[in-house]
């Protein structure tokens, strides 16, 4: 497992680099990402950059429900995003993104509600496929964090509200508005 790394940090905010040995350590990187989302809760992760563990290069795993299995993607590339977005994250009720690196902040991103990936695997074959709904989310919220941009960045740019997680007078958690 490897710390998941928080903002303000250099990492979070610079272009990765492109992986080119496809050998032990890129292994050894991806069960250690792997290890980590698995780790994660409240909230529980569902998908992991390269960056978010202090390793600038464009790795990242997904995994959208707990039972799935989890998937890396390696020098990932959109080649295609469909002109349909989404209101939010698809799937889910609230509809809010949040991100490891950031904690306890939320924010609802439109995003593309279809892309085509192409992207290499552990072993350095090249894979071209397209996603869908909540997984489409998932590779580009993870494709934003190889290109330094972070989910509030998005937020901002579309002129949405972010929220911060809270407790009310009962203790009950509950999700305020971020003044900016």
């Amino acid at each position: 497992m490897k710390p998941i790394i928080h903002v303000p940090s250099d990492v979070l905010t610079s272009s990765a680099k492109p992986v080119t040995q496809f050998d032990k350590r890129l292994h050894t990187l991806i069960k250690e990402m792997v290890a980590t989302l698995k780790a994660t809760h409240n909230p529980k992760g569902v998908g992991l950059a390269a960056p978010q563990v202090g390793v600038p290069y464009r790795i990242f795993v997904t995994r959208p429900r707990e039972k799935d299995p989890i998937r890396a993607f390696v020098n990932p590339e959109i080649i295609k995003l469909s002109t349909e977005q989404t209101e939010g994250v698809p799937g889910r009720d609230n509809k809010l993104e949040g991100c490891l690196s950031i904690p306890k902040i939320w924010g609802r991103v439109k995003r593309a509600a279809t892309l085509t990936l192409r992207y290499q695997d552990e072993t350095g074959a090249v894979h071209e496929e397209a996603f869908s709904g909540f997984l489409a989310t998932i590779i580009q919220h993870e494709t934003d964090h190889i290109n330094g941009i972070l989910f509030t960045q998005r937020v901002l740019q579309q002129k949405g509200k972010l929220f911060q997680t809270a407790r009310d007078k009962d203790g009950k958690e509950v999700l305020e508005e971020i003044t900016i």
